[in-house]
């Protein structure tokens, strides 16, 4: 993405906030006791995991759905996703009468796949990493002239995860520091746009699991990497990313530093949340708030957001972690 689309991202985002509004939440940003303390920052979790589907992911599926013409909506759509995008896309197809079908990945969670089932739309398994996945989904969309709904590689869906930092900025305009977890790169790419834009020294921790930190890697390579990823409890992070992504470039501006994390900092930090905040949340955003620990110090006494991107685990992941 050149400089003059990232220089436009924050007022399509604004423009994103008006166009969904009526079918998503403007999510809470509650004060952490408990990481406060921890920390030494006076920490605030954007709460995602009350957005309508359980995660940020509708943000930008309705933005998306909401952009097409007419014609591009009678005509049907399809998508790729682990899970999370996948159920926030079905239920943006049926909220707007639009046929979908939904491609995920082999080893897509059970509560994942009925989410997108529940939702009306029919769901396929195709490939073992998400990129395999959304390759296919992006070829078949193609062949059967259906619009192709990407999790993160589409400016209308970057702009619609933006609403999330249009909020945090609304909620909070002297924030210090964001901390949000990375698969493909949209959410953050969205919520560091709208960030900056508002406060050019706030800094933007990317947080991966190392099991699949194929962002990171790649950045770091400066070229988007093919790299086998590990099973990770972070599952709504996992995969690779699609030659051409628009996101990296943005992340590659976007963000400070990188924090990759580890399954044991995963399940204890899940664990801790679970304990101290009473609300279930998925591995990806312990993924978050463990690169937000693993930072801590450099922040002490400021003003942070971990961004709980989402609450939708599955009962097996729940029995493994506890």
């Amino acid at each position: 993405m050149n400089k003059k689309n990232l220089d436009s991202l924050p007022s399509s985002i604004k423009e994103a906030v008006n166009r969904i509004k009526d079918f998503t939440r403007v999510t809470p940003l509650e004060y952490s006791a408990y990481l406060s303390e921890l920390s030494g920052a006076e920490v605030w979790l954007k709460l995602e995991n009350f957005q309508v589907t359980g995660s940020f992911k509708a943000r930008g599926a309705f933005n998306k759905v909401l952009s097409l013409s007419e014609e591009e909506k009678m005509g049907g759509c399809v998508t790729a996703s682990s899970g999370n995008h996948g159920a926030a896309s079905a239920f943006a197809m049926r909220e707007l009468g639009i046929k979908g079908l939904v491609f995920v990945p082999e080893a897509t969670s059970s509560v994942k796949v009925n989410a997108i089932k529940n939702s009306g739309c029919e769901v396929r398994f195709h490939g073992e990493d998400g990129v395999d996945t959304e390759n296919f989904a992006r070829d078949y969309a193609t062949k059967n002239k259906l619009t192709y709904l990407s999790p993160y590689n589409d400016f209308d869906v970057i702009s619609g995860q933006g609403t999330c930092g249009f909020e945090i900025m609304d909620q909070l305009p002297d924030c210090d520091v964001i901390s949000v977890s990375v698969g493909g790169g949209g959410l953050i790419s969205g919520i560091g746009a709208y960030a900056k834009f508002s406060n050019k020294i706030l800094d933007i921790i990317g947080c991966q699991p190392t099991n699949s930190a194929v962002m990171a890697h790649s950045i770091d390579a400066d070229e988007i990497l093919d790299i086998e990823s590990e099973p990770t409890l972070s599952d709504g992070t996992a995969g690779g990313i699609e030659k051409g992504a628009i996101t990296f470039e943005l992340c590659k501006q976007l963000i400070d530093r990188f924090e990759l994390i580890s399954e044991n900092e995963i399940i204890m930090n899940l664990n801790n949340f679970i304990d101290n905040h009473r609300m279930l949340i998925e591995g990806a955003a312990s993924v978050a708030i463990s690169g937000f620990l693993a930072t801590k110090r450099k922040y002490a006494g400021k003003k942070a957001v971990i961004v709980i991107c989402g609450g939708n685990i599955s009962r097996d992941s729940l029995k493994e972690i506890i």
